[in-house]
This record gives C-alpha cells, sequence and structure tokens, in this order.
C-alpha cells in the first residue's frame, strides 16, 4: 500500500521528549528551541496588500539580494540569482536529498551529526559514510581517504558550532577540509544555521567560499536569530546545482511563505539588527556560562566536555558507559530532560554514554537545579551499576 520508504522512517526521539517536557515542572536541556524572549517582534503592520498572491519559485528578489550581500560580506561570493529560499533549513535538506540520492548512495556525514539530517538522508536510502569529529573538526586526510575508497555524492557538514556537538572547525581544518573537496571534486553541502549565535571570537569562514569550481550547497536559516514559526531558510548553491534545486522545490510545494519573507527581509535590513544579534548572544552567553559552571560543579568529575564558543549546546561524555535510554528515564523520573548521543550517530557508537545538552530554554538557576539532579541521576545509576557487578555468582553444584 505504501512506498517502501516508509519502513525507513523513525520516529524523532526529540519530537517524543518534547510532548514528554511540555510539563511545567520539567527542566529540559533535550530540545534545541530558541527561547521566546530572545525573540524580535512580529510586526506586520506595514505589511503590502501584493504579498496575497502567489511567488515566484526561488523567492522574493528584495530577500534574496539581502542575503546575497550578507554572504558576500562573510566569505561566500553568490549572485542573488543563485540563492533559493527555503521553507526552513529542514527544506533545504529534503531538496537536496531528493536531488542526490537514490537507493544505496553513498553520503558522508560527521559522527556525531544533526539528527533530522540522518533521517532525512535514510529515508531515501542513503548510505551514511560516518567522518569521526574531533574538537578541531574532521580530519582532512580521513576525508580524503574516504572519497577515495567510496567516492560519496557528497558531504554533509555543519563546521560553525555544530549541531550536537558545538565543534567550531579550526582554521587548519576549514583550509584542509576544502582543499581536498576541491581536488577530488565532491559536492559539499555545508549547514549552518548557528553562525550567528557566536559567544567568543573564533573563524567562521565558510568552507563553500573556498572550493573554487567544486560544486557546493550553503544553508542558512533565520529560526535561531529571529521568528522559527515563520520557517524561513535558504539554501545558495553553485551553478551546476541550483536550477535543480529550484525544479525540485517548484514541484514539493511552489514557493515559501511571502509574509514571512517580507517580515524576514525587514528583520535583516533594520537598523537595530546588528544590536538584536549582540543582545541575543549576551542572553545566550549567561546560560551558556551557567551550564559550564553546573557541569564543572555537578558533574565534574563523572564527564568530560568542551565549552562551545557559540551556538545552543553542551556535547558530554561520562566517564563510564551507560545506557543511555535507561538513565534518561532515571532523570525523567526526577523531572530533568537530555537527548541520548547515540541518537546522533548513523551507526550505533561504540561508546555509550554521550549526551546532548541545551542550555537555551532554561533559565540560569533551572540549569544548576537540573544538572545537579542529572549528576545525581548518573551517580545512582554508577553505584547500582556496581552494587549488581559485586553480588556474589551462586555455584551450582
Amino acid at each position: 500500500m505504501f512506498s517502501v520508504r516508509i519502513e525507513r522512517l523513525t520516529s524523532s526521539l526529540i519530537r517524543e521528549l518534547l510532548a514528554l517536557t511540555q510539563q511545567p515542572d520539567v527542566i529540559s536541556f533535550a530540545g534545541g528551541l530558541p527561547a521566546r524572549e530572545a525573540m524580535p517582534p512580529l510586526d506586520l503592520r506595514e505589511l503590502p496588500a501584493s504579498l496575497s498572491q502567489y511567488g515566484t519559485t526561488d523567492g522574493e528578489p528584495e530577500l534574496r539580494e539581502t542575503i546575497a550581500r550578507q554572504l558576500t560580506g562573510i566569505g561566500l561570493r553568490v549572485p542573488p540569482e543563485r540563492v533559493l529560499i527555503t521553507s526552513g533549513s529542514q527544506q533545504g535538506l529534503d531538496l537536496v536529498t531528493k536531488l542526490f540520492i537514490d537507493p544505496d548512495t553513498p553520503v558522508a556525514v560527521e559522527a556525531p551529526s544533526y539528527l533530522a539530517a540522518l533521517q532525512a538522508f535514510r529515508f531515501f536510502g542513503a548510505r551514511m559514510l560516518e567522518l569521526p569529529l574531533t574538537p578541531q573538526g574532521i580530519d582532512p586526510q580521513q576525508l580524503r581517504e574516504l572519497i577515495r575508497r567510496e567516492r560519496p555524492a557528497f558531504v554533509y557538514l555543519i563546521p560553525t558550532f555544530q549541531n550536537p556537538s558545538g565543534v567550531c572547525y579550526a582554521e587548519s581544518h576549514r583550509a584542509g577540509v576544502a582543499e581536498v573537496l576541491r581536488e577530488t571534486g565532491v559536492a559539499l553541502l555545508e549547514d549552518e544555521p548557528y553562525r550567528e549565535l557566536m559567544y567568543e571570537a573564533v573563524d567562521r569562514t565558510p568552507l563553500s567560499g573556498r572550493l573554487g569550481g567544486a560544486p557546493w550547497m550553503y544553508m542558512g536559516s533565520f529560526s535561531k536569530t529571529g521568528i522559527p514559526g515563520l520557517r524561513i531558510g535558504f539554501i545558495a548553491a553553485s551553478d551546476d546545482i541550483h536550477p535543480h534545486l529550484v525544479r525540485i522545490k517548484q514541484c514539493t510545494d511552489l514557493h515559501t511563505n511571502r509574509i514571512g519573507q517580507w517580515w524576514c527581509n525587514r528583520f535583516l535590513l533594520d537598523g537595530d539588527y546588528l544590536a538584536h544579534l549582540d543582545r541575543l548572544r549576551a542572553f545566550y552567553r549567561e546560560k551558556r556560562d551557567a551550564m559550564q559552571a553546573g557541569l564543572e560543579r555537578h558533574l565534574g568529575e563523572l564527564a568530560t566536555w568542551s565549552q562551545p564558543h557559540g551556538g545552543l549546546f553542551f556535547w558530554v561524555r561520562l566517564r563510564q558507559e551507560v545506557d543511555e535510554r535507561a538513565l534518561l528515564e532515571r532523570a525523567l523520573a526526577r523531572k530533568v530532560a537530555f537527548m541520548p548521543g547515540g541518537a546522533f550517530y548513523a551507526h550505533p557508537p561504540a561508546f555509550q554514554g554521550q549526551m546532548r545538552l541545551n542550555f537555551s530554554l532554561s533559565t540560569p538557576e533551572q540549569i544548576d537545579r537540573g544538572l545537579r539532579m542529572l549528576g545525581e541521576v548518573i551517580r545512582a545509576y554508577h553505584a547500582e551499576a556496581e552494587a549488581r557487578r559485586s553480588w556474589p555468582v551462586a555455584h551450582v553444584r
């Protein structure tokens, strides 16, 4: 009755957890939603009546021009004609997936990587090839060897404040990865939804701007800095890819909602935009610092982590292995939630005992209280596991 793809469709643990954590007394580190109080106002009083009509598939020309100027300013020179407005960056993933992936198509991804991207690639039957992520990014030499061995259709990377790890690629790794892609001609899908949430100065030069004639796609979103409910994102691409994405979008949803595009362009051109970004960074930096302090206070001897320089997440690795789902159930019983790390891998990781912690929705006080309870849950789990290991073994005569 249904497509065989339905068998590859997996439920999202994030969606399941969001349903559980709607209770007001739950401290949730599980999601990735931006804080409502940090969003700009939704002012539609000057909305032109002409926007009630259908629009073009590419998107509103004014918004595409604004985005193209911004991209040029960060080192990715692209004309407005090669910017496609999407219904959130998630649609960009969908369009790329439809363009490139047939059953058993090899696709290279970071390990760990963005859960929704892995789901989209898997839904269309991709054979995902993992590249281990280090604090500096993926290893360019490992990428070169993987391309030589497998020749993936494209490489999917989140080089700036990666989800889930928070990693920001070092300049040496950005240059090395770009060199490999430039030399091999394998397409890059670069996803940067968090680049504006920067708390310390780090290199954020897009890889796509360094590829010369190699094919590339660069995705961005305004959901983390603007209003996520409007669902406005974009994908810019090299001239050999862009026309195909436009045609696929045309038969998917015709065009992105014009009201959201109008608001987004006004938002980007507003004289207060840069000040808004400064306020946003200060708002989330306080929460980031609270989580760093809480981790040191309550999980210092239990886990390792690196303080992220941007984004919305900490990636925590426990010193001892655990059953991540069992630990989550215990944490939920204490009214605290996290995302098990295993969900962010294309293939089950060798080590069980990682978690993604989000700090955007909780107050500093809630962050400290939630981490205290999480530390207590982990200690109790380890104590019970140790007690089970020390039980005497019964000898049958």
